[in-house]
Parts: structure tokens; sequence; C-alpha cells
């Protein structure tokens, strides 16, 4: 794949970019190691004033990064401003939050006297150069979310982003350069998907974070596993979204479309398939049908639009194809199910819902990455967890009942790493996020994402002799 900028809502390609040689790219990972030596010995006052620098930039400019992620990959240019805040928000939580996240945990007196010690405890010490292999379609808050824990961690960073999103990838690596930090401490390189298993196995790289497909992470994991290196992967998502017979269905309905449409339906973390009890189905899929028919799909530059294009045409042609295979399968399409009228140029695919969807569909197993969703009806609560279990994915899920006791239960048995109850799922820098299953493993945000890049250090000092 081309490293270029291509508009997705006219095909025009505005800008190409030339592939870091090897030459180059051996005095970025040589830059980023000298880095780390000098960064790691850094206090946490010093990080944090370096990472609110770059908030500071960031909030200044937020408009112009909006545009270009607009003109990169589609999203509406008011949800790429929200993305641009969020990163602003992320950032500053972490400069407040590190020292405490990261602050010795001293065992008790008693524990420490049972191992032989004086005094223990643990410290949290950065492990050094980090590969962040990342998405486009949230092109700047996954490295966000990866970059501001890891550098307030001592670490440093090198972006792999992805290809089709160059101009966001290289106003990373300046945004943190520009805010003070050390030269090397984060860096993009522009370079194809070829170059991560080099990259990956340089002695100097010792980790790597990874958000995208299935496929990929596979392959990034294969390749650390065989280097015995750490890796977080945020993989692939088939959310379900529960509506029992207690909700509040105007609150489910109206959640529901912006659950399945945000991002022109490209988040792993969208609600995809939605199950309703009988007792509300009908009501619940009339009222979801009409507002997802209802949506603006148009230019993402106009202020007004819902729905833009998708990110690519191939993303496009892969939707088409669950939606065709779903619909031949006996699938009934309620809405949508193709390119909408008038908008022949760019890769824009009409709001849908499908009713009638079976485990023998493609679509029932593999995730749509688009504004498709998929209405099953259940009869039980059983009924519902066995139907949103009933996926190789577990990255979060959707709960929408007003019974305590279905809460309990829905929490206890739902395959998931995350249950969101009467609301959407989001990402938030204070709740850990990741998935079980084929979604990944690790955990990126919070504490539990701050730690993830690590070296939990026991630390234990031996009682002096007695002398008298």
């Amino acid at each position: 794949m081309p490293i270029a900028t291509v508009n997705p809502a006219n095909g025009e390609t505005l800008r190409t970019f030339d592939a870091l040689e090897a030459q180059e790219i051996e005095h970025r990972i040589a830059t980023a190691d000298a880095a780390f030596r000098q960064y790691r010995a850094t206090d946490f006052d010093e990080r944090a004033r370096l990472l609110n620098h770059a908030a500071d930039l960031l909030e200044k400019e937020q408009d112009d990064i909006a545009r270009t992620m607009t003109t990169e990959m589609g999203k509406p240019l008011a949800a790429a401003r929200a993305e641009a805040a969020k990163c602003v928000k992320a950032m500053r939580w972490y400069a407040r939050h590190a020292a405490e996240l990261l602050a010795d945990e001293h065992p008790s007196d008693a524990d420490a006297r049972d191992s032989g010690a004086d005094r223990a405890y643990v410290r949290y010490r950065p492990l050094g150069v980090v590969l962040a292999v990342m998405p486009w379609n949230f092109p700047l808050w996954q490295v966000v979310r990866f970059a501001a824990p890891a550098l307030m961690a001592g670490n440093v960073g090198l972006l792999k982003h992805a290809s089709n999103v160059p101009q966001t990838a290289l106003y990373l690596g300046e945004l943190f350069h520009r805010a003070g930090f050390p030269k090397g401490c984060f860096q993009t390189l522009l370079v194809g998907s070829g170059e991560i298993e080099s990259i990956l196995r340089d002695p100097r790289v010792v980790a790597a974070t990874l958000t995208g497909s299935e496929p990929a992470g596979r392959s990034v994991a294969a390749v650390a596993g065989d280097e015995v290196k750490k890796t977080v992967l945020e993989l692939g998502g088939s959310d379900p979204y529960i509506v029992m017979a207690s909700a509040d269905i105007e609150r489910a309905v109206s959640t529901a479309v912006t659950a399945r449409v945000q991002n022109n339906g490209q988040s792993c973390i969208a609600a995809k398939r939605f199950i309703a009890h009988s007792d509300v189905y009908d009501t619940f899929v009339d009222r979801f049908t009409t507002r997802m028919a209802a949506l603006k799909v148009g230019d993402p530059m106009d202020e007004s639009t819902e729905v833009g294009p998708l990110a690519s045409e191939q993303g496009r042609a892969t939707l088409e194809e669950l939606v065709d295979d779903a619909v031949h399968r006996g699938a009934t399409v309620l809405c949508g199910g193709e390119r909408p009228q008038g908008l022949d140029r760019g890769w824009y695919y009409a709001p849908t819902v499908l009713m009638g969807v079976t485990a023998e569909m493609r679509i029932h197993r593999e995730e749509t990455f688009g504004p498709v969703a998929t209405v099953y009806r259940v009869d039980s609560v059983d009924e519902a967890v066995q139907l949103a279990n009933d996926t190789p994915f577990g990255l979060s899920s959707n709960v929408w009942t007003r019974d305590d006791a279905e809460v309990d239960r829905f929490v206890r048995d739902l395959d998931a790493g995350g249950v969101f109850v009467n609301g959407m799922t989001a990402s938030h820098p204070a709740l850990p996020f990741g998935g079980v299953k084929r979604s990944g493993y690790g955990r990126e945000l919070a504490g539990h994402g701050i730690r993830e890049f690590c070296n939990i250090t026991t630390v234990w000092h031996g009682a002096e002799p007695d002398e008298s």
C-alpha cells in the first residue's frame, strides 16, 4: 500500500510520501535508544510539564489537525474535532495522575519481615523503546492513548502509523518534539508494513503495542513471541448491544444509532449486533431503523453530515460483500443495503439494518467495519447471553436494563473486556480498555495501561544483623 493521503470523499490522491530507507530507520532507532537512556532519568514533574505543553499545542491546533484527519480518512469534521479534544484531555489526565499511578508499592511491615526483609517495595521502571503500530480509524486518539502514558512512564516511542494517514502521523511526531521532549522520545516512521518485523526484532526495541486487525495482531504477536518481547494487542470487535424488556427504549434507540455509526461505523468498539428482548423487539427495531434511515450521509467537511465515506474503496467492497452474502442467504434489508444515491464519487455506503441474520452468514461471525447493523430477537436473559457470546471477539458490550439482577448476570457472563450498562461503550483515560478472545490482550488507559510497559521491579533490603 502506498504511503499517501487519498481523500475518501472523492478518491483523489492529494499527497504521496517516500518510505524511509533502511539507513534512516537505523538512525531513528539509534536515536530512540539514546533518548531513552537520557529521558528515563527525568522525574514526573518534568515529564508532566512536557506533556502539558504538548496538550496546549494540540488544543490550539485542533481545528487544523481535525481537517487533516477528515481529509485523510473521512470522519465527519465535528467528530474529528472531538477526537482532538479527547486527546488533549487524556494528555492532561496522565500528566496529573502518572506519579500516583506509578508510585512505589509497599507491602505491610509484617509481610516484609516475613520475607526476611528489613523493608521491601515494588517500583515501576520504564522498559525502553516501544514500537506502536496504529490504525487509521482514530488516527490521533489511538496514538495518544499509547503515547501519553508511555512517555509519562519514562519510555520512548516509535510510531508506525497506517499508510493512509501519513500527514496525521507526521504531525504527531512533530507535536512532541515541538513540546520540548528530548530528540528521539517520540518519532514517526513512514514505512510500509513489511518493515515492522525487522524493527520489532531489533534488540533496542523492547516491546510493541498494536491496534488493528486480527491478522496484523497475529503477525506482530508471532514475531514478538519469537523474540520474547512484551506486546499489547487491541484487535477487532463485534460488540453486542442488548436491550431487555425493562429498558428505557427511547434512550436505547437514540444511543444505538450513535453507537453503530460513530466514525462512520468504523470503530472496534462500535455496537454491531443489536439483540432485543421479544417484549420490546418490534418497537426497538422500528424506531432504530427509522433513525438509521434518516441519517444525513455526505461530505464529511460539512458540519451537518452525520455519516461520511468509508476510509477506503477496499473497505467499502468488503462491507458490500458481507451484506450481499447475508441477503443471498435470506437476511432482510430494513434500510440501506446499497451505495447512497447522488454520491457517485467517494466511498460512501448507506446506513443499513439487517434482520433475519443466521449463524451461517459471514456477517454473523466477521466484523462489520461500516454503518451496518444486524438485529436479533431473544426471549430470555439466557438466550441474550448465549447470542452475545456467539462471536470470536470479546472487546466490549452494551446492556440496557433497569433490572439489577439482569445487570449482575450480564456482568458475570458476558465474554468481553467491558460491560456498559444503559450507555454507550467509550474509552476514557481513567478506565482500562481492552478485550478478550480474538479481540486481543493487555489493557490501555488508566493505571493498568501505564503499567503495561513497565519493569515491575521488586526491591528487597535485607535486615541489618543484630549487634547487641
